[in-house]
């Protein structure tokens, strides 16, 4: 089931013209990767909203300093991205709607959504429209999502996404607003 623009608006009242930009990457995105019921396009949509600042952002904010965490240090190694201070950090920031960071996760992230390594050459593409919005679906969809959205385990899907509860009073906001407007009930 495809959403309209103004369905977006609804969920995501901050990304007024964004919307426009962003709901026919989404449809096809969630198209990709069956988050093609209500149940499973609210949880999807709460997260991007949350995610992306309501579509206001495909790129990680923070300057050097912020980023250096994803340069050095036992968060750069598990991210994948060298030892060195050699930029990976700002290089490999988050990108897309759900943020993919790090080295490792940009390679795999590529090699579902190109087949071949480009997004290591150029992790800009992630800041496009489709790109960001696949991005997020191959994320959403290779960390079994879909299965927990059908059982309504939001919190879980925040950790999942998030490492933690970060944001989840507007993560919970978005999502009643996304079951409102896709008529989810309550089970």
């Amino acid at each position: 089931m495809s959403i309209t623009e103004q369905q977006l608006q609804r969920i995501m009242p901050n990304a007024r013209r964004q919307a426009g930009v962003f709901v026919s990457a989404l449809n096809a995105a969630m198209a990709n990767r069956q988050i093609d019921t209500p149940k499973r396009q609210a949880a999807f949509l709460a997260q991007v909203g949350h995610e992306s600042g309501q579509l206001q952002y495909v790129r990680e904010l923070g300057g050097d300093q912020y980023l250096r965490k994803y340069d050095t240090g036992t968060l750069a190694a598990r991210l994948g991205n060298t030892p060195e201070v050699d930029g990976d950090g700002q290089r490999y920031r988050g990108r897309g709607l759900i943020q993919i960071t790090g080295h490792n996760n940009y390679l795999r992230c590529s090699l579902a959504l190109f087949g071949d390594e480009r997004l290591l050459r150029t992790p800009e593409l992630l800041e496009l429209p489709q790109w960001a919005a696949e991005s997020a679906a191959w994320f959403w969809w290779v960390n079994g999502l879909n299965l927990l959205a059908d059982k309504e385990q939001f919190n879980t899907i925040t950790r999942r996404i998030n490492g933690g509860l970060n944001g989840l009073e507007d993560r919970l906001q978005l999502w009643g607003r996304a079951r409102a407007v896709l008529c989810v009930s309550s089970t």
